[in-house]
């Protein structure tokens, strides 16, 4: 098989499953670690009440999103790489 053959007919699809997946890990370890937080954190009352469940929403928003941007900005600098190494 040639390598022509061998790729990805998709190339995008990869990338986007590689980003949901990432997406999706980050929210929830975004989302445990701060119930984590509130409800285990000395000196916290040890209940969690709606702005802890908010913040943890919030958190894992943000976490999403960095873990997201984190994946593209990774895969966008491989594709850079391979693009010097075949002008070579």
């Amino acid at each position: 098989m040639s390598i022509e053959q061998q790729k990805d007919p998709q190339p995008g699809r990869s990338l986007e499953t590689r980003r949901r997946r990432a997406g999706i890990t980050g929210f929830l370890v975004g989302l445990v670690a701060t119930s984590a937080f509130f409800a285990f954190f000395p000196g916290l009352p040890h209940v969690i009440d709606w702005g802890a469940i908010l913040a943890s929403l919030a958190v894992g928003g943000l976490a999403r999103g960095g873990c997201r941007s984190w994946t593209t900005g990774r895969a966008e600098r491989a594709a850079r790489g391979c693009e010097r190494l075949d002008g070579i």
